[in-house]
């Protein structure tokens, strides 16, 4: 039985992105496949500079930050990273301050890292082995030194994927509901990239709760699958805890966590010929740009298990486009010689 979203006492929400996003078939590449119907939910069109999954949550984050007195941001992630660039933009629109922590050292700046610099962030790049080693002291210690330039400082996780992100992809699957009433039809799985936990924490949970009666299977483009398994598990128990008083009716508590871990590669934002030789064809086939680090990687691996038959018993596929478009132009010189052999 679904549960209509009136019925819920939402959190406090700033309103970002451009929502709702369509969801559209990809009629020829399922053809081409012959197996499953394969539907993508276009939220690469959350907006532009804000676009991808990250301002969904945000818009929640954002809120709870201000809420609380908060009057800058900090947050961290990769050199390319999705969110930081999301929010940069969105603090550059509301006149707050953002710091970025960064993992990794540039060789120039490009893709998201130029964009998080052209809106003002204060950028700190650090070695990835500093960085991995020592993330939460760097965050406290420019929260401190924010502190002692006046200001309150509100740290946002890797992602923004904690008990409070977790309600961008929890409404999201309101949003999915009507979709699936507009279109006529009963998904058999949701997919979706991984690599925070956010997002897939918000659609297993979401999923359940309105009665969309699939599974979510997050496609791992970093960690392995017990990682994901306790990630997962965490943000939706920090919801709940947090949250439980906005539901009438209770949240579920029997939910499955699935994760695909077989096409990460050799790691986080490192994509073989053969991912990037997918974002070539679809982007071709079906006018639809995906990304190195997350989109392209977890497609590769969709189309894979289709391939393979692991699906074949499934009738329609939605796929969460979770945007990233920026992160392709790093990989310009693969790309070319792709496009060009």
């Amino acid at each position: 039985m679904s549960i209509k979203p009136n019925s819920i006492n939402w959190a406090s929400r700033i309103s970002l992105a451009s929502l709702p996003t369509p969801l559209q078939p990809l009629k020829r590449l399922s053809d081409q496949l012959g197996g499953p119907r394969i539907w993508v939910k276009r939220d690469d069109l959350t907006g532009s500079l804000l676009s991808g999954n990250k301002v969904r949550k945000l818009e929640f984050t954002v809120a709870h930050a201000l809420e609380k007195g908060h009057d800058l941001l900090i947050t961290c992630g990769g050199l390319q990273s999705n969110h930081c660039r999301a929010t940069a933009f969105v603090g550059a629109q509301l006149g707050i301050p953002v710091h970025l922590v960064l993992r990794g050292t540039p060789a120039s700046m490009d893709g998201n890292l130029l964009l998080g610099n052209l809106a003002g962030a204060s950028v700190h790049c650090y070695k990835t082995s500093e960085y991995q080693q020592n993330l939460q002291s760097i965050l406290e210690q420019t929260a401190e030194q924010c502190r002692q330039q006046g200001f309150n400082p509100y740290i946002i996780p890797t992602g923004a994927s904690d008990g409070v992100g977790v309600w961008g992809y929890f409404a999201a699957c309101a949003e999915l509901q009507q979709d699936f009433l507009n279109h006529q039809f009963q998904p058999d799985l949701i997919v979706t990239a991984t690599g925070s936990g956010g997002t897939q924490a918000g659609l297993t949970l979401g999923s359940c709760y309105f009665g969309l009666g699939c599974d979510v299977l997050g496609m791992a483009v970093c960690d392995d699958m017990s990682y994901f398994q306790r990630k997962v598990e965490s943000d939706i128990t920090a919801f709940s805890e947090e949250f439980s008083g906005a539901f009438d009716k209770g949240l579920p508590d029997q939910y499955s966590i699935k994760t695909n871990d077989h096409y990460i590669g050799d790691g986080y934002g490192i994509a073989s010929d053969s991912v990037l030789e997918t974002i070539v064809e679809i982007a071709n086939k079906e006018g639809l740009l995906l990304d190195p680090v997350y989109t392209g990687k977890a497609f590769y691996g969709l189309i894979n298990e289709i391939q393979k038959g692991n699906l074949s018993h499934m009738n329609n596929i939605v796929f969460v486009h979770t945007g990233g478009g920026y992160g392709v132009f790093p990989f310009r010189e693969r790309l070319e010689q792709i496009i060009k052999s």
